[in-house]
């Protein structure tokens, strides 16, 4: 089973996009949206839900009223302030609660229930390019890198029940947790940037990020018209470390044109855009069977 999962080291980059487009071009593929924290997969996608499951990561302290005698002791020993008295008894602002069960081990009445906390929905749909699995991270929530595990697992799993040979996973942006856990089992990973000072410097964050857990990865420019100084520099970047660049697409109305039509940009009209992407997916496929570049002049340096 092969997995391309395409992130980039900043937001913006067009990455949603470029995976929607893939999603179209694949055949026999499952979409797996894992920027939990924001996803936007589905507004090109439209999934039709089949399944949905909670997500419950870390836990919430809960007073029992009917226990509680009102001493205090939970409030005293509270070093975040998430608990407060209403009337005779004490409450635990879920806000404010970090989950660290020293109130649950000192309470004197064993008042301190201390369940798992719900943080997100896990879901199971359907779409025109194939099943797909995603999710929502509540707002504020943590956890983020577990979610996304779990996502990869649901991906899986449903790939093997059908007999489908590719996952197609939309990564979010940056080096934390939800990247790191993205790039677990990947069979490439495709590294989206653009050709400014700051599309540079997070290829270079997330480049690293790669090389140090061994993941073959592959490079692609978009906006690559904003900036040819900027373009040359990643260019050279990946030259010296031996990282494949796939290709180069220009900043296009076509994108946006088509994103207003909830469509992946190689689904409607034949443009000249779309067919450069259609090119780079050919040209990823070779990518999967290469071998890793963990002996590169990087891994050496």
């Amino acid at each position: 089973m092969r997995e391309l999962v395409v992130i980039s080291g900043k937001g913006g980059t067009g990455k949603t996009s470029l995976t929607a487009a893939f999603a179209h071009l694949a055949e026999k593929n499952v979409l797996c949206d894992l920027d939990v924290d924001a996803p936007d997969l589905h507004l090109i996608a439209e999934p039709t839900l089949q399944r949905s499951g909670p997500f419950l990561a870390g836990h919430l302290a809960e007073i029992d009223p009917t226990i509680c005698t009102g001493c205090g002791t939970c409030k005293e020993v509270c070093a975040y302030g998430a608990i407060h008295q209403e009337e005779e008894h004490f409450v635990v602002d879920s806000r404010h609660c970090e989950g660290c069960k020293v109130c649950v081990a000192l309470c004197p009445e064993q008042a301190i229930d201390f369940p798992e906390r719900l943080c997100g929905t896990w879901y199971e749909s359907d779409t025109r390019f194939g099943p797909m699995v995603h999710a929502q991270l509540d707002p504020g929530q943590e956890n983020s890198g577990k979610l996304v595990t779990l996502l990869k697992a649901k991906a899986r799993e449903r790939a093997s029940q059908l007999g489908l040979e590719l996952i197609l996973s939309d990564g979010a942006p940056g080096i934390g947790c939800p990247v790191i856990s993205s790039l677990s089992q990947a069979s490439l990973v495709l590294l989206v940037t653009e050709p400014t000072p700051s599309g540079l410097h997070d290829l270079e964050r997330v480049a690293e990020l790669c090389r140090t857990f061994r993941i073959r990865s592959a490079v692609l420019i978009n906006k690559a018209d904003l900036s040819p100084e900027y373009e040359a520099a990643i260019q050279v970047f990946c030259q010296a470390r031996e990282i494949p660049v796939v290709g180069s697409l220009p900043h296009d109305s076509a994108v946006t044109k088509a994103m207003v039509r909830g469509q992946a940009v190689t689904e409607g009209p034949d443009t000249p855009f779309g067919t450069k992407v259609r090119q780079i997916w050919t040209d990823l496929q070779p990518l999967f069977e290469a071998s890793p570049s963990s002996l590169s002049k990087e891994s050496k340096s």
